[in-house]
């Protein structure tokens, strides 16, 4: 295994002056981890299949040109290429959260602050959009408690009353959807912070 011995940044170079071969180590090297990154975004394995190839299609454009000066740094470089490609496929397809006076509660619009610059909010609504699909895991019984009490700001009481069970099986599966989604975080190792 002469090549795990090789370091990116020789790699790199090697491929600038012309040996193909040393960015097909790379992308072998390198592939799992930004493959994961990019599906645990996006939850499609088309989508995610692209994307991995629309970074490394940049990756060699900005070789190739000559504009690569990552010293050493080549696998957070390609990160941050596949991360803004990410925010781009969200983008381009209309399916960043948008938040409008629906009635719906937001966590967020609590959390106001008017200083936030343009990636944290992209942050922000990641996080949201995130959440949402956690939540969307959840057993049906469990998720409708959970958006009655979070997302519409009801009482026990009145989510008792509202699914005719009574106030402890609420409670409780509202409990079990709180257990439930820490283990979905834990099994796929989700950040939902910046």
């Amino acid at each position: 295994m002469q090549q795990e011995l090789i370091t990116d940044a020789i790699l790199v170079s090697n491929y600038i002056k012309g040996d193909e071969s040393a960015l097909e180590v790379l992308i072998k090297r390198h592939k799992q981890r930004i493959y994961s990154f990019i599906y645990s975004k996006v939850y499609d394995r088309d989508v995610a299949e692209d994307i991995f190839q629309d970074t490394f299609i940049k990756v060699i454009r900005t070789l190739k040109r000559g504009a690569y000066n990552e010293e050493g740094k080549f696998l957070p470089w390609v990160m941050r290429i596949s991360h803004n490609l990410v925010i781009d496929y969200f983008r381009k397809n209309n399916r960043m959260p948008k938040f409008d006076n629906t009635g719906e509660f937001s966590i967020f619009s609590v959390l106001s602050d008017t200083s936030l610059n343009a990636e944290k909010m992209i942050i922000k609504e990641q996080v949201e959009n995130d959440v949402r699909r956690l939540v969307d895991e959840l057993p049906e019984d469990q998720k409708e408690v959970l958006m009655m009490r979070i997302y519409n700001d009801m009482s026990f009481k009145e989510i008792s009353d509202r699914t005719g069970v009574s106030i402890n099986t609420a409670l409780g599966r509202m409990r079990y959807a709180l257990i439930n989604l820490r283990k979905i975080i834990e099994k796929h190792n989700i950040v939902l912070t910046n």
